[in-house]
């Protein structure tokens, strides 16, 4: 086993859930602005001051972009519950890029130095992380690392 040092700056990091629920995001608030600004405008939705702090203030987005808005209007301790159902879709939209693809583009825009890293653990299963990864091969997006949880106590035993 390897250990690659993961740059903590210009990385977007999309989250795979075990139950296969795809989230991104980014540290840098400049970015993520940027982002939301681009899927926005492209999608033709309107969000408030209080939905874009919310958006700002959350560390990935997950919501579909129609329910982008009712998410970012919850309450703080709500959001963090009903982000548990969400996740951004990997169909495509009418034969084109999927929703999880547009958002890689607007990072993309926001930083053309932008580095991928997909995250799961072992419990996420290898269909959803094939169809991420070959989602992201579409769009040329060939160089993302892959870091995964590994129960080393498990290993061990």
């Amino acid at each position: 086993m390897s250990e690659v040092k993961i740059p903590e700056q210009d990385l977007l990091t999309i989250l795979v859930t075990p139950e296969g629920r795809v989230f991104c995001g980014t540290e840098n608030k400049n970015h993520m602005k940027a982002m939301m600004e681009t899927m926005t405008d492209k999608f033709g939705i309107q969000l408030n001051a209080t939905q874009q702090k919310h958006f700002l203030e959350d560390a990935m987005v997950g919501a579909s972009m129609s329910q982008l808005a009712n998410y970012l209007s919850l309450e703080t301790e709500k959001m963090a519950e009903a982000v548990q159902k969400l996740g951004l879709p990997l169909d495509s939209i009418n034969g084109g890029k999927s929703e999880f693809q547009e958002w890689v583009t607007a990072a993309r825009d926001a930083n053309p130095d932008m580095k991928l890293a997909i995250k799961c653990d072992s419990k996420t299963s290898y269909a959803t992380i094939k169809k991420l990864m070959s989602e992201l091969q579409d769009m040329n997006e060939n160089r993302f690392q892959l870091i995964t949880n590994l129960d080393v106590k498990r290993l061990n035993d």
